[in-house]
């Protein structure tokens, strides 16, 4: 399905643009949030699907965003890539294409960036699928990342990337092989017209702001704003292999919220690349509920 390209002005005036997916009708669209140095083609399989009608369903909109310094967004200063920053980003880009209220998937820090909406602003909030993201952040997943953001940005091609990738996150993703990989790399980069590299879509300044929210012995506490989605159902999916969220972690958020549903991605880490069917349709059936 190709989708419709839209963009919105943040407060800033940062260009910000979306994939735009499924009939207009749909009074409470879906909206994907990408991970840290993710961008809106994340979401490509299971949009379409989505977007899609079939025998489970009507088909729904499903705005697939890239938040600023990622994709097709535009760049901006390293100071303003912070949470509450995009989440006034969210709110200007609902705002503009019109959406007061919407269903959410959010992955990794598109999550958390759900989380803190909730906190102020749970009037635009239907439900949530939380992909491999919760109130507690391992430590050790959050070094992994760390480790790599913002340090190698160009490949000689998508074949290279993907071969980078299998040695980095191969204990993430121990089931991928050869074109999965290469496919994972279209994902995240795209070629560079003037030299022929194959460079990640994101600004490498995102390494610094993160680097530095992040240098505390103990990651962030996110339970207050997790707290703040015990007003919508909540669907959290974790990567089996996952560094990031700990089954305990997991279970902590099921015993303190009455209306929240688990499912794990078997064979995947962090955070699930929402390709396989029984993702997909698990998410649906979530959403469409």
């Amino acid at each position: 399905m190709t989708p419709r390209e839209l963009t919105a002005k943040a407060n800033d005036g940062v260009l910000l643009h979306a994939e735009d997916r499924g009939p207009q009708s749909d009074p409470c669209p879906v909206i994907c949030l990408p991970g840290l140095t993710r961008n809106a083609r994340d979401f490509t399989a299971i949009a379409d699907v989505l977007a899609t009608t079939g025998s489970a369903g009507e088909a729904m909109r499903v705005l697939s965003l890239d938040s600023r310094g990622r994709g097709r967004s535009g760049r901006s200063a390293p100071e303003t890539y912070t949470l509450p920053q995009e989440m006034a980003d969210l709110l200007a880009a609902m705002d503009a294409f019109k959406i007061p209220r919407a269903r959410f998937v959010g992955t990794s820090r598109g999550g958390l960036l759900v989380m803190l909406l909730a906190m102020f602003h749970p009037e635009r909030i239907d439900r949530v699928v939380l992909n491999d993201i919760g109130p507690r952040i391992e430590p050790a997943g959050l070094a992994r990342i760390g480790e790599n953001v913002g340090t190698t940005m160009r490949f000689a091609s998508f074949e290279a990337l993907g071969e980078a990738l299998s040695a980095t996150q191969q204990t993430q993703f121990p089931r991928l092989r050869g074109e999965q990989w290469v496919r994972f790399a279209r994902q995240l980069a795209s070629s560079d017209a003037e030299t022929g590299d194959v460079v990640l879509d994101y600004d490498e300044a995102l390494a610094a702001p993160f680097r530095q929210t992040n240098s505390a012995s103990e990651p962030p506490d996110f339970w207050p704003a997790f707290d703040a989605l015990k007003q919508c159902p909540v669907l959290v999916l974790r990567g089996a292999h996952s560094d990031l969220l700990s089954a305990a972690t997991v279970e902590s958020m099921r015993r303190c919220h009455r209306r929240l549903g688990t499912f794990v991605a078997s064979g995947e880490g962090h955070a699930p690349l929402l390709w396989d069917r029984a993702s997909i349709e698990t998410v649906k059936r979530f959403l469409a509920a």
